[in-house]
């Protein structure tokens, strides 16, 4: 008896788990992909924006960094739409695919000095179908995730976040290790093209695992909605501002630390490879602490453990950087990474009350979905 009971709950487990892999496999090389190139915005600057002035290369850099992001409510809005209608796996599916096509673009595309105006206009178009990739990533993995595992939903979708750590990590390995190994010259003959192929190396595993997985039983349990967008835009107004409203302080955080890199080598003085271990700290952070997170939104409540670090943010944020600017060393910027990576994993490890609420369909959900949705 033990033994036929014990079976389908390892089956239960290893299915959870797979799922946790496949969702957060794909959500890892879309922030990948993104973050790199913030932190090695120092060198595309100088090969695709040559304003002949450093500074305004690499604002225009940074601006290009900050286009993708634009383009992530675009992103969420149409894939968030599409996966109401055909379902999370197809449109996780379909989002992998444009982060792969942006990525490989940038990898192999020509700079300014080869090709022109061409390069950076290119650029450009590549960084918006990353943005747009990722806005609809993010939201139909965590769904994608909470609705496999309803019962914890914090958790599991804690992991989308966790992965955003392991990709930081990743990325910041990279920054050290290709700054200590290569010359300048090398890093803008070919350095930096490094991180996109080894990116482009998990896309088509990431693919297949999506393609191989079934859909969440919510979704197949509800009659899809052929109009998603109208429906939330009347009938969850509220939740829909409440949940943009939200978001802002985590992905104002995560934009801060993704600078930092920059921040350090450039306003500092600091060495690149010191910059991009103090930003690992924080990848290490986000990758450990976010699951505790979620496990704790779970128990206690999400707006109980977001309240805290969303405060301490607000606060901390001026003094900290005053403290950094009068002691520019190795020893303060890792400190403050490992502050706000703290403060940052809290407040976004936690799903903002319950992902069903971000669900298109809700107003059309059963009574059984209903109900757990307003118990929350």
């Amino acid at each position: 008896m033990q033994a036929t009971t014990s079976s389908p709950l390892a089956a239960g487990r290893t299915g959870s788990w797979r799922t946790v892999v496949a969702a957060s496999i794909g959500n890892a090389l879309e922030w990948f992909d993104l973050v790199v190139y913030g932190f090695f915005a120092v060198v595309i600057a100088k090969l695709f924006f040559p304003a002949g002035n450093d500074t305004v290369s690499l604002l225009v850099t940074l601006g290009t960094f900050g286009v993708a992001f634009f383009m992530r409510p675009l992103g969420a809005i149409v894939l968030g739409a599409y996966a109401d209608r055909a379902g999370r796996k197809a449109a996780l599916t379909l989002s992998i695919l444009l982060m792969m096509t942006g990525t490989l673009v940038i990898a192999i595309l020509p700079t300014y000095q080869s090709i022109g105006l061409a390069a950076p206009v290119i650029l450009v178009l590549a960084r918006l179908m990353q943005g747009f990739s990722a806005g609809g990533e993010f939201g139909s993995a965590t769904a994608f995730l909470a609705e496999h595992m309803p019962e914890r939903r914090g958790f599991f979708a804690s992991w989308q976040v966790a992965s955003q750590g392991l990709t930081t990590l990743l990325a910041a390995g990279f920054g050290v290790l290709l700054t200590t190994q290569l010359s300048a010259a090398q890093m803008a003959a070919w350095g930096w093209r490094v991180p996109f192929f080894f990116g482009l190396l998990i896309g088509p595993v990431a693919w297949y695992i999506r393609t191989q997985l079934d859909e969440t039983p919510e979704f197949l349990a509800v009659e899809p909605t052929r109009t998603p967008i109208r429906d939330t835009l009347t009938g969850q107004t509220e939740r829909l501002l409440i949940a943009i409203g939200t978001v802002v302080l985590g992905t104002v955080a995560t934009y801060l630390v993704l600078f930092m890199p920059t921040y350090g080598i450039r306003q500092l003085g600091l060495a690149p490879s010191v910059a991009f271990t103090a930003i690992g700290l924080t990848g290490a952070i986000q990758l450990v602490f976010a699951p505790i997170v979620g496990h704790w939104s779970d128990r206690y409540g999400r707006v109980r453990i977001m309240l805290l670090p969303a405060v301490l943010l607000l606060v901390l944020i001026y003094p900290a950087f005053l403290y950094l600017i009068a002691h520019p060393t190795f020893g303060t910027l890792l400190a403050l990474q490992a502050v706000f990576g703290l403060l940052m994993t809290g407040y976004f490890g936690s799903p903002c009350r319950d992902c069903c609420r971000r669900c298109f369909r809700c107003r059309r959900a059963p009574p059984a979905c209903r109900s757990r949705i307003t118990s929350r």
